[in-house]
């Protein structure tokens, strides 16, 4: 009999996998589709595993797949309910050397997994790899580049947008060793991603490979669109869980920046604008305390976020 909240899982390979994909997902079903396919037709002469981890929501066996070269698990997200939770349920769920992940609204192109694991081969003591991307807002499509090595200092000054989610390849023997599973103790989950990079790059540069494999769809589905308290929140922890920030200025800045236009958005105004002054005593370019000053003033957040999305960015 299945454990409590698992579904039967297909007949095992003959052939272990090569490589075990994570996708965790909530109410998209749609999409999920879309990026399993994506995987399933990946150009790789091995073995690839898919985890899909339903957080939040019902899952739904008929993903599951017994197909030798390309299983598909159907999980229910059993540890913290978020993004973090069911990745490491996924995590702890895979069997074989190299976990990749995926979000469930993203799509990888065919060749993404034959490179991306040959890269990690040709760069022994990496344990953390990305891939380039392809953003797609609905308008217009940016491609990002990283860099060959992304080193923790990079990291400290620049979330490097580059390095996405669903571009990582990582040493499943380092999650489950030193440098650890993904931090369930952010709110909500929010930069799961970011944390998870710069913990990598605190023993050893994460790896790039400046081809553009991934595609990334930024749309208003997103779980995080307006939620500016957990924002705030979960930059706070970031904060605190990476003292190093103190050594940085400018990175430090940048994030008392967005805990800042993350107030203002969130209707907390005054707030904002005094943490947007901290920011530009740390650094006076910042360019979130011009923002939050005029979200303060009464500019729509909404308004700030669609201009930076079409340039491919961020707040």
């Amino acid at each position: 009999m299945a454990a409590a909240g698992r579904f039967p899982e297909p007949h095992e390979s003959p052939r272990p996998p090569a490589l075990s994909v994570v996708v965790a997902t909530r109410d998209r079903p749609v999409l999920v589709r879309q990026a399993l396919a994506a995987i399933a037709a990946q150009y790789l002469d091995a073995v690839v595993e898919t985890v899909v981890v339903f957080d939040q929501c019902d899952p739904d066996p008929t993903l599951a797949s017994h197909d030798e070269r390309r299983p598909v698990r159907v999980l229910a997200n059993e540890r913290t309910p978020g993004l973090a939770g069911a990745r490491n349920t996924g995590i702890l769920a895979a069997r074989a050397p190299w976990v990749a992940f995926c979000d469930d609204d993203d799509t990888w192109l065919a060749g993404k997994a034959a490179r991306q694991l040959a890269h990690a081969v040709s760069r022994p003591g990496a344990e953390l790899f990305v891939t380039g991307v392809v953003v797609d807002d609905g308008r217009r499509r940016t491609v990002r580049l990283p860099a060959p090595a992304i080193t923790h200092d990079d990291l400290l000054r620049s979330r490097v947008a580059e390095a996405h989610p669903s571009s990582f390849l990582v040493c499943r023997d380092a999650l489950l060793g030193g440098l650890g599973l993904v931090d369930e103790s952010l709110p909500s989950s929010y930069a799961e991603d970011y944390d998870l990079l710069l913990r990598a790059a605190r023993r050893a540069d994460v790896a790039g490979l400046a081809e553009p494999l991934v595609e990334v769809r930024w749309h208003a589905q997103s779980f995080f669109a307006a939620k500016w308290r957990t924002i705030d929140d979960a930059l706070g922890h970031l904060l605190a869980a990476h003292p190093e920030f103190a050594s940085c200025p400018r990175g430090k800045a940048r994030i008392v920046g967005q805990r800042a236009f993350a107030r203002a958005a969130g209707g907390r105004r005054r707030a904002g604008v005094r943490l947007a002054f901290d920011a530009g005593r740390l650094h006076w370019r910042e360019p979130r305390v011009p923002l939050t000053v005029a979200v303060a003033a009464g500019l729509s957040p909404d308004w700030v976020l669609r201009r930076l999305h079409e340039r491919g960015r961020g707040i």
